[in-house]
């Protein structure tokens, strides 16, 4: 049997008229009867490396019984020149994390993927994760997956900073795990000791979404290894960008 957080997570290809320009990692979001895919900012749009792509695809499982079974699936992220994720900001500046709502009518039938949802975020009042609680990155280093059945891999981390608290005052705690280029987007996750979370098949509680590795501008390259730090963006900033009233969300045209 096939864990199910392996389907919560899908590589995105960026495409630019139709040749691919990068790879990441992104994973799926439901509130109410909408769903999303969620994945980093800089996915979409990155103004300092001049990435602008015009749509994004995804590789979507169709088959419970044979993975291998896989579509592709071609989302535009522009209509008539206006952007069609949802980004935000807040105290601190912009946040490194977007969503794309999809379409539930053009998904193929059937189509096997789980999403988190809101009764996966962390509740502080009920368990407030501590430095050096053990996380897992499920996502696509480098683009690397189970290519046969369009799988993602998953890292071991470890929360590296306090959580909760906004690290140098940015909307993110630290992780430490070893990660790629590629994994941009991916979910950051705790196991629940309890079992499945809320009405669903996970049973790990979605933290944040891994951004990017951190490094200091004095490490000499020939002398000392890399931090092996990352930022991982709370996940609670879902909420505001999933809600249609917020005035945190920006648009793009």
């Amino acid at each position: 049997m096939i864990e199910t957080l392996l389907f919560t997570a899908a590589r995105i290809q960026t495409l630019s008229q139709g040749q691919v320009l990068t790879n990441a990692t992104g994973f799926f979001f439901k509130r109410d009867d909408r769903l999303y895919l969620v994945s980093s900012r800089h996915v979409f749009v990155d103004e300092a490396s001049r990435h602008f792509p015009d749509s994004v695809q995804i590789e979507l499982h169709t088959s419970a019984e044979n993975v291998a079974q896989t579509v592709r699936f071609l989302i535009p992220i522009y209509r008539d020149g206006q952007s069609l994720w949802r980004q935000a900001v807040d105290g601190g500046g912009q946040i490194d994390v977007a969503l794309i709502e999809l379409d539930r009518q053009f998904l193929p039938d059937p189509c096997i993927l789980h999403a988190f949802s809101e009764a996966h975020l962390i509740d502080p009042l009920v368990k407030q994760p501590e430095v050096g609680e053990p996380l897992l990155i499920p996502g696509y280093p480098l683009g690397f997956s189970d290519t046969l059945h369009a799988l993602p891999v998953v890292r071991h981390a470890i929360i590296a900073s306090s959580f909760g608290m906004r690290f140098q005052g940015q909307g993110y705690f630290l992780t430490d795990a070893r990660t790629h280029r590629g994994s941009s987007g991916a979910p950051v996750l705790m196991r629940s000791t309890n079992g499945h979370v809320g009405d669903s098949e996970l049973s790990c509680y979605l933290l944040g979404i891994h951004s990017a590795r951190l490094d200091v501008g004095t490490r000499d390259v020939t002398v000392d290894e890399a931090l092996g730090l990352n930022c991982a963006w709370y996940a609670d900033i879902l909420m505001t960008l999933t809600d249609e009233t917020s005035s945190s969300i920006e648009s793009r045209s």
